[in-house]
């Protein structure tokens, strides 16, 4: 098929995605036009394109997800084609149909295939008129919810409730029994309506103990279909991928042939023309099952890259352009590992809630066999308007151990600081033997890693980092060698209250943390980095501080901390304070109580909205409600006071 060669790219999207698209398409010899928000005025992707135009807004509605504004960008910057990258815009059919009806060329597969697949249940009936193995389940019309109870029962328990319009793991929900299974379709209807604008739902029974394997495919105009091997994403939470990694240490060759035939197999059913990944689930005796198709790239396209050595963006170019697959199946081959990891702002000792702020520091770390796909910058903001993800750290080895091993240090030497991120949890779960082993299933981090997150003893950095409060007066007046002076500090590390007695002597500190005591000497300290010497044992890190704020990175954890002045706890203070304050910024969906109602300890009281996320906050005593500061709609910031409560007095056991 001949079509006039692109000259211009727009990139309809944000971050570190817009990075990656960017470097592609200026190495085709392309031009990159770049779109941004008033949020993202100062992104790293707008300073590496060619040219940029402003979409205005800071929300995802007002900027990358109005369609037209962006069609009226590309005619502005004289763009002949558009990337949607991933997420925003990327599987909208009307997007892809209003590029064409532009003269605009989208880069992807048609508006037909894209709708035909973005919907789980007319994808799920067409895999099934393809002979693709599908998940029993229900997928039907009437969606009322003694249609579903009947159906779920019918699958047996527990079963999977889906957003039919979803993606991303969101308006996903496990219900084990039927006693649970109203309150699960109606927070996966609530989450489907606010993410995708449809309350359509599909029901599935639950592979549990699977293992999450996707398919690289690739199809262009001739007719032409192959696939790239696989991606093992298995380690997920919330349904959300954590790491992927490319080959499958659980897949035989036989199965890669068998997955592979399956993904062309489906990709032939909708006339597929672009880069694509059909996602499957496969249980313990190796049984196969679709789950979805992506009609975009894939966040996790850098591993296949790696082990194939294919530019999948450019391949997504040619094929734009009207050429046929530079290769053919019997050409591609698997070279080696590649592992990627996740970095995301949030807190994964608080529920992963996503975090805001300003990236204080931000040193990748460079070697062989690494490389890191980011949008960020020292001194850059997060907002909390989009995705909490960061950067992606992506290492190649000869073999699976090299490249974990690679991206251990990797993530160790990285450096990011000025707000919590997930790395220390990235590397505890890189340590896991099960994921050293290659068996960890999609239940592995919710059924035995959580749990865990507290169990780590971090005696040591909290005492270095009291020290490091200590030396730089952030909690008490300037210490004095000559004069031993004992003070007592308290802040927040990563959201727990921590509390120490600090003693300068001998040039260093004696910290008491509780029943245990180390001895700690800040040997130098400049530039971001210092030297410690902690119970006779030298070692060194980076840190960050301003004010009452500090971040002390020592490769293997982060302890992100805020010095304050609370009072010692009360009796009272012990059962909660009643004081709910927002733990993210961002937008107030729902208020669920009124002033004078009556509450309990856990229950709902507001949801708030951020970065994709739907985040609960709820009572902390038994109380009634005596005030409400926000409503819905309200844009909210972190540690904002949300409701106060009158708290219920306890019982006085020595009445």
């Amino acid at each position: 098929m001949k079509r006039t060669p692109i000259s211009t790219v727009l990139i309809a999207n944000r971050g570190e995605i817009a990075c990656r698209i960017i470097d592609s398409v200026q190495a085709a010899g392309l031009s990159a036009v770049a779109v941004y928000s008033d949020a993202d005025a100062d992104a790293l992707f707008v300073s590496l394109a060619d040219a940029s135009v402003s979409l205005g807004g800071n929300t995802a509605a007002e900027s990358y997800l109005d369609i037209q504004k962006i069609v009226q960008a590309a005619k502005r910057a004289g763009a002949d084609a558009i990337h949607p990258g991933y997420g925003f815009l990327s599987e909208n059919a009307q997007f892809a149909a209003a590029c064409m009806d532009n003269q605009i060329r989208f880069i992807g597969p048609s508006a037909a295939a894209i709708a035909l697949m973005g919907n789980k249940a007319t994808a799920k009936d067409l895999m099934i008129k393809a002979g693709v193995p599908c998940v029993p389940g229900y997928q039907g019309a009437k969606q009322d919810n003694d249609t579903l109870r009947t159906e779920a029962i019918k699958l047996g328990f527990p079963v999977m409730v889906k957003a039919a319009a979803g993606g991303g793991g969101r308006g996903m929900r496990l219900v084990i029994c039927e006693a649970d299974l109203l309150d699960g379709i109606a927070s996966a209807r609530a989450e489907a309506v606010s993410a995708f604008g449809s309350e359509e739902l599909i029901l599935e029974k639950a592979i549990l103990d699977s293992r999450h394997i996707e398919i690289q495919i690739a199809g262009d105009a001739h007719g032409n279909v192959i696939h790239l091997g696989e991606r093992d994403c298995s380690a997920q939470r919330r349904h959300q991928k954590v790491i992927e990694e490319c080959p499958s240490p659980f897949m035989s060759g036989e199965l890669r042939a068998r997955m592979g035939e399956a993904a062309v197999n489906a990709a032939i059913a909708v006339s597929y023309e672009g880069v694509g990944t059909v996602e499957f689930l496969v249980d313990q005796d190796q049984h196969f099952y679709f789950l979805e198709m992506n009609t975009r790239l894939q966040v996790e396209h850098p591993v296949t890259e790696l082990v194939t050595d294919i530019d999948l963006v450019d391949w997504q170019l040619q094929i734009a352009n009207g050429q046929p697959l530079p290769c053919g199946q019997q050409d591609i081959s698997l070279d080696g590992h590649a592992i990627e990891v996740r970095i995301y702002a949030e807190d994964p000792r608080n529920g992963f809630m996503p975090q805001t702020g300003t990236v204080q520091l931000f040193e990748p770390y460079e070697n062989v066999g690494v490389r890191i796909d980011h949008g960020i910058y020292s001194g850059c903001q997060v907002s909390p308007y989009y995705d909490a993800m960061l950067a992606k750290l992506i290492c190649w080895g000869k073999d699976r151990e090299e490249a974990r091993s690679r991206l251990v240090r990797t993530l160790k030497e990285t450096k990011i600081l000025g707000l919590v991120t997930n790395k220390s949890f990235l590397l505890q779960l890189l340590a896991e033997p099960a994921f050293i082993q290659g068996e960890a299933t999609t239940d592995f981090i919710n059924s035995e890693l959580l749990d865990r997150l507290e169990a780590v003893d971090r005696t040591q950095q909290l005492a270095v980092t009291a020290a490091l409060l200590a030396q730089n007066g952030a909690a008490q007046p300037a210490w004095s060698n000559a004069e031993p002076m004992a003070v007592v500090e308290t802040f927040l590390a990563d959201g727990i209250e921590t509390r120490c007695s600090s003693l300068a002597i001998n040039g260093g500190f004696r910290v008491n943390l509780g029943a245990r005591s180390m001895d700690v000497m800040i040997n130098a300290c400049e530039a971001g980095r210092i030297s410690y010497s902690c119970d006779g044992v030298d070692r060194e890190a980076a840190f960050y501080l301003k004010n009452d704020v500090i971040s002390v990175d020592f490769g293997f954890d982060i302890v992100n901390a805020t010095v304050t002045t609370y009072a010692p706890v009360s009796a009272k203070g012990a059962l909660g304070s009643g004081l709910i304050s927002a733990s993210t910024d961002g937008l107030v969906v729902k208020v669920l109580v009124a002033v004078g109602e009556s509450v309990i300890k856990g229950q709902t009281l507001v949801l708030i909205e951020a970065m994709k996320m739907e985040h609960r906050h709820v009572a902390d005593v038994d109380g009634e409600v005596a005030s409400i500061n926000v409503e819905a709609g309200t844009q909210v910031k972190n540690r904002q006071l949300l409701v106060e409560l009158s708290v219920v007095e306890a019982n006085n056991e020595s009445a």
